[in-house]
């Protein structure tokens, strides 16, 4: 696995991660963060890695929803959610549900 992704198989998730400690600086950086995510997601979908895939998609989602771009969230995280057939006992997606829940219910 870590093969075909010519060595990179975490480098979605460390971009992520940065800007998971970028949102947590004060005062706080909205597109640095923004950034980070979206070169993540991009890494992730790339490597066809659906879990990095799904982490970005709920810190990116949060983000947004913090932002007020509460569509632009549920567009990004609703697909990714729903191409798991599996696991929906695991944190994150639970995580990616109650966000989407939140984000439909307030929407």
């Amino acid at each position: 696995m870590v093969r075909q992704a010519d060595g990179h198989y975490y480098e979605a998730e460390l971009h992520r991660l940065q800007g998971e400690v970028l949102l947590q600086q004060r005062p706080p950086n909205e597109q640095g963060p923004e950034l980070c995510f979206i070169r993540a997601l991009e890494l992730a979908r790339r490597q066809e890695a659906k879990m990095w895939e799904l982490h970005t998609s709920v810190s990116l989602g949060r983000l947004w929803q913090a932002q007020d771009k509460r569509e632009a969230a549920r567009e990004l995280l609703t697909p990714v959610y729903h191409g798991f057939t599996e696991g929906f006992d695991t944190l994150i997606l639970q995580e990616a549900k109650s966000l989407l829940d939140d984000l439909e219910a307030k929407g």
